[in-house]
């Protein structure tokens, strides 16, 4: 299974998002504020999820929403993981890729010594990451 849905607390102590998951007894993360504790919350869950996934571990159903007893200090929120994804966007795992550009580029770039690959991934890197 990829997919899951799973109810977080996020209780405000000190200034700081204290954000824990009552059916995951040793998932838990904290955040500066409240959209630092759900960004925290999401990566925490991914993470601990791939982990059981990883190493054939039991991972318990989720309570419906409506059943968790909630603390009058605390937010009950949903956090949705795909763990394909996650490992997706972790993975640095090259992939071979087929690129056909003039041969005067070919030419020019093999005299200077260029690399064509991290030349390539340089600028889809950059391209990627102001999208």
């Amino acid at each position: 299974m990829a997919e899951y849905i799973y109810s977080a607390l996020l209780i405000l102590e000190e200034g700081k998002y204290n954000v824990s998951f009552p059916d995951l007894k040793d998932c838990y993360t904290c955040g500066d504020n409240l959209q630092d504790a759900l960004k925290m919350a999401e990566d925490v869950l991914a993470s601990y999820l791939t982990w059981q996934e990883d190493h054939h571990r039991d991972i318990p159903e989720a309570t419906n929403p409506k059943d968790i007893q909630i603390p009058d200090n605390a937010i009950q929120t949903l956090i949705d993981i795909d763990t394909d994804s996650y490992r997706r966007l972790l993975s640095n795992r090259s992939v071979k890729k087929t690129l056909t550009i003039p041969e005067w580029m070919d030419e020019k770039g093999k005299a200077k010594g260029i690399n064509f690959s991290k030349v390539l991934r340089d600028a889809l890197e950059k391209e990627l990451m102001t999208v």
